[in-house]
């Protein structure tokens, strides 16, 4: 019977996990057509899906041109400015850059768990704090759902960098640890120190 429910829910995790990006993308496909469709007056299907596509096209070309570039520059030096939304929009660029090498997600690490008897994955863009060059910011997020978590403070030479990237960890802590990257294992249960010697 153990069998049976650990397959039933292997399979159950997978297809959630294979599903969940599709139902998305057919979601905001809809909502996109639907949204300009209506703005615009038209009633032929899909019509909406080509102006955004159209006009997503025509943003990129002016964000990459020189007038572009500058445009942004000076809006980006606006936003950071602006009391109360300076610190929302640093957030939301570092999320916005989890593909890069700045954002907070740029590294995936293991660092020691609240009671100090195991560890936890977490999220950290790889540079100290300002002020204090031994301390880290880490992410840990929950899991299945990523989205809710804690942030800490921890010192530096307790995070363990892995070799994982930020899609392969998302997809660990959205199944449920039913999905291991190889990863995890490699190397890191030796270099981690045992209870007690944090």
């Amino acid at each position: 019977m153990g069998r049976i429910q650990a397959h039933l829910r292997n399979k159950i995790v997978a297809g959630l996990l294979a599903a969940i990006p599709i139902a998305v993308t057919i979601f905001i496909v809809w909502y996109v057509d639907a949204k300009s469709r209506e703005i615009l007056h038209v009633h032929t299907p899909f019509v909406g899906i080509a102006i955004a596509l159209g006009s997503i096209y025509v943003l990129g070309v002016f964000v990459t041109s020189v007038a572009g570039r500058f445009l942004l520059h000076i809006t980006d030096g606006l936003l950071r400015r602006v009391p109360g939304l300076n610190a929302l929009y640093r957030s939301w660029k570092q999320v916005a850059l989890a593909d890069t090498q700045v954002g907070i997600f740029a590294h995936v690490v293991l660092v020691p768990d609240d009671a100090g008897r195991g560890c936890v994955l977490g999220f950290t863009s790889g540079h100290a704090i300002e002020g204090d060059p031994g301390l880290s910011c880490v992410f840990v997020p929950g899991s299945p759902n990523p989205t809710s978590g804690k942030l800490y403070f921890v010192p530096t030479t307790r995070c363990i960098r892995l070799e994982m990237s930020p899609q392969d960890a998302l997809k660990l802590l959205i199944s449920g640890g039913n999905y291991v990257p190889a990863a995890v294992g490699k190397g890191t249960i030796g270099r981690y120190p045992m209870p007690g010697q944090w």
